[in-house]
């Protein structure tokens, strides 16, 4: 009896850690399970909670992916970083809200965060702060053209 008791007492701990993190902010289902890992829960009681909380709707991947999607986008960044963070986080879906994003869309996103970091100037005959600029859209995520698009910019696209 003590054994059940114990293992009850397990499971009542792994689903309140789960709930508290999911109180926190949304969490993918393998960053939570990671961060329950990291607790000592055992796996199969992880997994028994997990799908619990999918079946509740407490825990949701495109629900997920779309709410970090859209806070990255917020912060400027491009299309292939934020696929790639949520391929790292255990996402392997595109969100809706960056599937509605055109590559126009996100050239202008691009131009913004340029002129908001070194303004438009004219980048023709300056190499070396064409190449800096260029290092830095590519690492916040946009591609070769948007990248290309947004060194050319000379004023901010009309909506």
């Amino acid at each position: 009896m003590a054994k059940q008791e114990n293992q009850d007492d397990q499971g009542y701990k792994t689903r309140a850690a789960a709930l508290r993190l999911l109180a926190r902010r949304e969490h993918s289902r393998l960053e939570l399970s990671l961060k329950l890992r990291q607790r000592r829960f055992e796996n199969g009681l992880i997994e028994e909670v997990l799908d619990e909380y999918e079946e509740q709707g407490w825990l949701d991947d495109h629900r997920f992916a779309d709410v970090y999607s859209r806070q990255r986008m917020d912060l400027g960044y491009g299309p292939l970083r934020i696929l790639g963070e949520l391929q790292q986080r255990g996402v392997h879906h595109t969100p809706e809200c960056l599937d509605a994003m055109t590559e126009e869309d996100w050239c202008a996103v691009a131009i913004k965060l340029r002129e908001r970091r070194f303004g438009l100037s004219d980048l023709e005959d300056d190499w070396d702060t064409k190449v800096r600029q260029a290092r830095f859209l590519n690492r916040r995520g946009f591609s070769a053209s948007q990248v290309e698009r947004a060194l050319e910019a000379r004023e901010f696209p009309e909506d």
